[in-house]
């Protein structure tokens, strides 16, 4: 039997007068996936969420959560996500439980007992139940994004919608909510998560989409993403223990090698080429009597593939 995706978007639009903000943009995401949305300032992200959270209704478009037609079963829709907006607002002068209690009365979860209950849960899994009695106003940046996060597990979403969840956490707050999506994931719920930082994204979800101008430009694993983004360039260093300049020279001589260096015993330049033809390269310079020290590869980093894509936007 197929199984029925998570998020199913087809030809979603958005439109603020004038400006389309969603440019029929079509998506499917399976269930269990930390699924990943990127794109520098004005591609649609926010958007995009404000339309699969019930928020706000498209211009035209299909979506459906888990099977459920969000534009015509609302109340059904919003039973089975969980949204977490950037930056959302936590009272100051609360104390953490008092703050996820409230929500899960307001989420009508049982008894006041399985309410204190569901927010004890919801506290481990986000790493925080040392902070149950804390007052939020005392909370750090990192911890105040884990109780909105805590807040948005209390009902059981099936889909998590979070934006932009990791802005201004340290690089241990950012693990520890690496971690946390990677075990809500593994219970069989799906992360979508928006970032403009894409090397972020790469090492927190299970594949990711690249969105501009409202238009998806490339979805996949990590790897495929950089593929469709036309990245295949590469910057190969090959260290040598003698005969830099015959290396260089023959080097010079191959299709795919481009703005070569040379810098003592080191040879640094652009490669075009495929993994097969980088092995031909190794083996050829291996033939031409030269001995390697080291051969090292430095690709295209995801933030290039971004500044690429802001540039184009500047230019255009």
């Amino acid at each position: 039997m197929p199984i029925t995706p998570a998020i199913d978007i087809r030809d979603l639009r958005v439109d603020y007068g004038n400006f389309v903000a969603v440019n029929d943009l079509t998506l499917s995401v399976p269930p269990g996936e930390v699924f990943g949305l990127v794109g520098p300032n004005g591609a649609g992200k926010t958007s995009t969420f404000r339309v699969l959270t019930t928020l706000m209704e498209p211009t035209y478009g299909e979506v459906n959560l888990c099977g459920v037609d969000i534009l015509s079963d609302i109340e059904s829709a919003r039973r089975i996500v969980g949204y977490m907006p950037d930056l959302a607002p936590v009272p100051s002068d609360l104390k953490v439980w008092e703050f996820l209690e409230f929500h899960a009365a307001a989420y009508a979860i049982g008894s006041r007992a399985a309410r204190r209950d569901r927010v004890a849960e919801c506290l481990e899994e986000v790493g925080l139940t040392g902070q149950r009695e804390s007052w939020c106003k005392a909370l750090s940046r990192g911890q105040t994004q884990r109780v909105v996060l805590a807040k948005t597990l209390l009902h059981r979403p099936s889909v998590l919608i979070l934006d932009e969840p990791a802005s201004g956490l340290d690089p241990l707050a950012r693990r520890d909510l690496r971690q946390a999506l990677r075990k809500l994931a593994a219970t069989g719920a799906t992360v979508f998560v928006s970032s403009h930082i894409l090397s972020e994204l790469a090492e927190m979800c299970t594949s990711l989409c690249v969105m501009n101008r409202g238009k998806l430009l490339a979805s996949g694993t990590a790897e495929q993403v950089r593929e469709q983004m036309g990245s295949h360039k590469r910057t190969l260093t090959v260290t040598v223990l003698a005969h830099h300049q015959e290396a260089a020279t023959w080097l010079e001589t191959q299709a795919s090698v481009h703005r070569l260096q040379l810098a003592e015993q080191q040879v640094s330049f652009e490669f075009t080429g495929n993994d097969e033809a980088q092995a031909d390269l190794m083996e050829g310079l291996i033939q031409q009597g030269i001995r390697l020290r080291a051969f090292e590869e430095k690709r295209s980093s995801f933030e290039d593939i971004l500044i690429e894509v802001a540039e184009t936007n500047r230019r255009s």
